[in-house]
């Protein structure tokens, strides 16, 4: 037995591991398993099903690598869990392998941090560089992308997808949880989310633009006499025609634009009913709250 494995670790003789490979004490590696150059394993960890890991990956104590998916469907299929490069895999962790109703693949990708307690079920597909926190669950079928961030104590509905570079914060589970479900409550989500980012937000600032630099010039002077007197870079004239012209042309224009495709294409494979009701009507609602917020506070 190699020096770098405990004698108290059992390893199946048609398991596959670099030279190099350590394993601490107690631990369990599968037949089906193939682990990688320089890839470090902790003590009382099980890694079993067909599972392939990296190199350079550092797996803690406690942790379970391709176990069956905890899912009623699942009849024993040779499903995989696929794991890459300089994965950091801390104590008490649980993956487990895909299932047939989808690609049959639970996939890792590389430079990953994964903190302690964290589960990741079956057909989940993890990007690179992600950082999902101590307690991050995550149901079957979640995607997330590359650099994003699951806080810590974050339960993640099935068929999620978390995007590149997005921050879920801690304890978000209890809002998806109470007001969101089920997978058709997830796409109400995804439509007011793409009306609000697309419509609301460029509305939002192109009104606001227009209130303060067409008819509230004293306030435009200022913003603009206040971040002279703070920043080491002073505002002058151009910049008043860049925020009043320029910028308010770029946001009609933009804001024109995304109406009319969506007027004419409307959004994704999205029913006209549903994107009116939830979509427009969101966009309305939230627009009626601002005149109604903003009357009050003149007053």
């Amino acid at each position: 037995m190699s020096l770098n494995i405990h004698p108290t670790a059992i390893i199946d003789p048609q398991a596959q591991l670099a030279d190099d490979v350590k394993v601490g004490a107690y631990s369990v590696i599968g037949a089906n398993v193939v682990i990688g150059a320089r890839t470090e394993i902790g003590s009382h960890t099980v890694i079993e099903g067909h599972t392939s890991i990296g190199v350079e990956n550092k797996i803690g104590h406690h942790v379970l690598l391709g176990g069956a998916p905890q899912d009623k469907k699942y009849a024993g299929e040779p499903t995989q869990l696929l794991i890459g490069d300089r994965n950091t895999i801390r104590e008490f962790t649980s993956v487990h392998t895909g299932t047939a109703q989808d690609e049959g693949i639970t996939r890792i990708g590389d430079d990953n941090w994964i903190m302690g307690y964290v589960h990741i079920a079956h057909d989940c597909q993890i990007g690179n560089k992600t950082i999902l926190a101590s307690n991050a669950q995550l149901a079957g079928h979640v995607h997330v992308q590359d650099w994003a961030i699951v806080g810590g104590m974050t339960g993640v509905h099935q068929f999620i997808k978390i995007g590149a570079h997005a921050m879920v914060g801690g304890g978000s589970a209890l809002v998806s949880i109470v007001l969101f479900s089920s997978v058709n409550s997830i796409k109400l989500v995804d439509i007011i989310d793409h009306f609000i980012n697309n419509i609301g937000i460029i509305g939002g600032a192109l009104i606001s633009i227009i209130s303060i630099a067409w008819f509230k010039r004293s306030a435009l002077l200022e913003i603009r006499n206040h971040v002279n007197a703070i920043s080491t870079v002073h505002l002058g004239k151009g910049w008043d025609f860049t925020l009043t012209v320029i910028t308010s042309l770029i946001l009609l224009i933009t804001l024109a634009m995304t109406i009319y495709n969506l007027l004419l294409k409307g959004y994704g494979d999205y029913s006209i009913s549903m994107q009116w009701l939830f979509g427009w009507g969101c966009v309305i609602f939230c627009a009626v709250v601002a005149f109604v917020l903003a009357r009050m506070k003149d007053r």
